[in-house]
């Protein structure tokens, strides 16, 4: 009697797990940037060792979640979109800080590891084709953006200085050149 009273304790501990596994999903969906959901079948504990490290180093949240648990995760989201496509053995990685961040860590660790095969890939509640994956990752980061920016902003006025500079330098060749022609007569 004693072994089905502590089954039953077990039951609500699953239950709370899986509506905190579901909290903690849908809090981290509600503040990303993007989504890509990518098969991972065949990954040895040391690989996923590894993708959790190069995630957690790119500013990615990467989960494992049951995929119940991850459509009841999405909804009320921006990825709720990719519920359809949830099927299989898949791991969630949301892009906290820039929208490329997710699909630059699943690109570059499905270059080495060819049983990591990204499924699925939203962004701004648009499901993408799994083939968007390069140009999502591709996207510059905010310092590369704001780097680019400040460049295009800069142009003109490097332009503007060069021209201004050319002023006295014209001058100066003109009277060169008017010097070196008397000079010759």
């Amino acid at each position: 009697m004693v072994a089905r009273c502590h089954e039953v304790t077990d039951v609500p501990l699953v239950l709370e797990e899986k509506k905190s596994i579901v909290a903690e999903v849908n809090a981290v969906a509600a503040d990303a940037h993007s989504a890509v959901a990518a098969e991972y079948r065949g990954l040895s504990v040391q690989e996923m060792t590894d993708l959790r490290r190069s995630a957690r180093d790119g500013g990615v949240y990467l989960r494992v979640v049951k995929n119940t648990l991850a459509r009841r995760a999405l909804q009320g989201t921006a990825f709720e979109c990719m519920q359809e496509g949830l099927v299989g053995p898949l791991l969630l990685a949301f892009s906290k800080e820039e929208p490329g961040a997710a699909a630059r860590v699943v690109s570059e660790f499905s270059k080495g590891h060819d049983k990591l095969v990204p499924r699925l890939i939203a962004v701004g509640g648009q499901l993408l084709p799994a083939a968007e994956l390069q140009r999502l990752a591709t996207l510059p980061t905010r310092e590369q953006a704001i780097s680019l920016l400040m460049a295009v902003m800069r142009a003109p006025l490097d332009k503007l200085a060069r021209t201004l500079n050319e002023i006295p330098g014209k001058l100066v060749r003109t009277l060169a050149a008017v010097r070196d022609q008397k000079q010759a007569l």
